[in-house]
């Protein structure tokens, strides 16, 4: 991703202010919950945003910058006069499928590894906010996969916290290779259970059935499970969908849907109508 493809506008210096890991060692990955504090005194952004994340120097492919997104895990704060910012950064490493050679991601090893007061360059903030209905009696239906948790725990967090008094249904569901993978969800952070007293909330975790085997995340089985109350859902003409992740995450949710419906043709007119609505959000990459 290069930094020229954005219209970028200002960047700013970061510190970190704390870099904690957040999936157990004994997982096969490692991702580190980042917060950063922001020098300036506006840095406004919301739920569903990202930020930008610049790292200079002589990169492949002659960039003069790396440039990379992330999005906001957590409800906008502000301490000191500085506002913060909380990311999720998984480490990503790469195997050449043609020379077998490793290559380490530039921007996840680079956060990964700054330590706490470490200096980071950012810009932003990007893209459409998750916006929350203003009716609270509106259903509202969550898909994520992987590090696609961040903006639903910033967006679930704003309408227990910020909103308050939601009456609609809140279903969040959320699939990972294995559980030490479901981020916030595992033995080492589980920051949903704070919700799980509120009437109108539900979380379902959807994992591969045999993750050694890198099978896929069962995410269809999960939501098929489920068919009855989301066909309720999905017929209410109040339901917002907010679907965040892999990209490939919209096929097997068509693929679903349409199951669920009946055909692919009811499917899509029922998604059409989501649209055309501001129903239907997507934060996929």
């Amino acid at each position: 991703m290069r930094l020229q493809d954005f219209d970028t506008g200002d960047t700013y210096t970061a510190h970190v202010l704390s870099s904690e890991r957040i999936t157990p060692v004994e997982s096969r990955e490692e991702v580190r919950e980042i917060v950063l504090e922001v020098d300036r005194e506006n840095f406004d952004y919301r739920p569903g945003q990202s930020i930008g994340v610049v790292i200079s120097g002589d990169h492949a492919l002659g960039h003069k910058h790396h440039f990379r997104l992330y999005t906001v895990a957590d409800i906008p704060q502000q301490a000191k006069g500085k506002p913060r910012v909380t990311i999720c950064v998984k480490r990503c490493n790469y195997i050449d499928e043609y020379s077998g050679e490793l290559y380490e991601g530039i921007a996840s090893n680079y956060l990964c590894d700054l330590p706490v007061g470490g200096e980071v360059t950012i810009n932003g903030p990007f893209g459409i906010p998750f916006e929350v209905p203003e009716d609270r009696e509106a259903d509202l239906l969550l898909i994520g996969m992987g590090t696609g948790i961040a903006p639903f725990r910033a967006l679930i967090k704003h309408i227990y916290q910020d909103v308050k008094d939601w009456k609609g249904r809140v279903r969040l569901f959320y699939g990972a290779q294995t559980g030490l993978e479901l981020l916030y969800m595992n033995q080492e952070k589980d920051d949903f259970t704070q919700y799980y007293d509120e009437e109108t909330f539900e979380a379902f975790k959807a994992l591969s059935p045999r993750p050694h085997w890198a099978d896929p995340i069962a995410m269809d089985y999960e939501l098929e499970s489920r068919s009855e109350e989301i066909l309720t859902m999905l017929n209410d003409a109040r339901t917002h969908v907010y679907v965040a992740g892999r990209e490939d995450i919209l096929e097997t949710l068509d693929r679903v849907f349409a199951r669920m419906l009946g055909s692919e043709e009811k499917w899509l007119r029922r998604k059409a109508e989501l649209k055309a609505g501001n129903r239907w959000v997507e934060l996929v990459y």
